[in-house]
């Protein structure tokens, strides 16, 4: 399991901008888009990991994890 497992992503149609928009609440609000939903989700995690990676890098705690609840 990655460490980015721990969080939950969302991934939904947004009628105003005519897409799929991605984001992690709790680590990061709309960050990509797309046509393809599946595109968006592996991109959303990619981008999740890294803000992951930038706060140990940088020695902040991780956010709580918010999948399972």
């Amino acid at each position: 399991m990655t460490e980015g497992a721990r969080y939950i992503k969302i991934v939904e149609w947004s009628d105003e901008d005519q897409c799929f928009v991605g984001q992690c609440p709790g680590i990061i609000g709309p960050c990509c888009h797309g046509d393809d939903e599946a595109q968006v989700y592996a991109e959303l995690c990619g981008i999740v990991d890294e803000w992951l990676e930038t706060f140990k890098r940088e020695g902040k705690p991780l956010p709580p994890p918010t999948a399972g609840r």
